[in-house]
């Protein structure tokens, strides 16, 4: 009987210990991968380029428009781009699926996103939220050569 609870003692301490160790390394692993993020962001060439902007919406004829107050962006490729947005007014988000930026924006906070401008082209941010986008809540990216 004694062997028995030595051995429930050992097996829950165990347990605990395992738990623990896996618990701190998912944290590692998390911390590690934003580390990396700043660190590429910190270590690509060009200048940064910071833009703001909030985003709300505007009433119209009893009709609701979410808008940008930015509605074009242009940088060149290679930039280091930083746009800060503070929603105030609505529930939105920020995205540009080409350079993999997605970001809610809470009310009356400023969100910052930063990326590299690695392509050229002419790209959409926009809100994901239901309606937002079609009722004009988008802008453009144009990155050029």
């Amino acid at each position: 009987m004694k062997n028995n609870k030595k051995l429930f003692v050992l097996a829950a301490a165990s347990l605990v210990l395992i738990t623990t160790t896996l618990a701190g390394c998912s944290s590692q692993e998390t911390k590690n991968t934003e580390r990396w993020e700043q660190s590429t962001f910190a270590a690509t060439t060009g200048p940064v380029k910071e833009f703001s902007m909030t985003s709300f919406t505007k009433i119209l004829s009893g009709q609701y428009f979410p808008q940008y107050s930015l509605k074009e962006i242009t940088v060149k490729k290679g930039d280091k781009v930083k746009i800060k947005i503070t929603a105030t007014s609505g529930m939105h988000d920020f995205n540009i699926d080409e350079f993999d930026v997605s970001a809610e924006t809470p009310l009356n906070k400023e969100t910052v996103v930063e990326f590299v401008a690695d392509k050229a082209g002419t790209f959409i941010y926009y809100c994901s939220k239901p309606g937002h986008r079609k009722n004009g809540h988008w802008g453009t990216l144009i990155v050029i050569k």
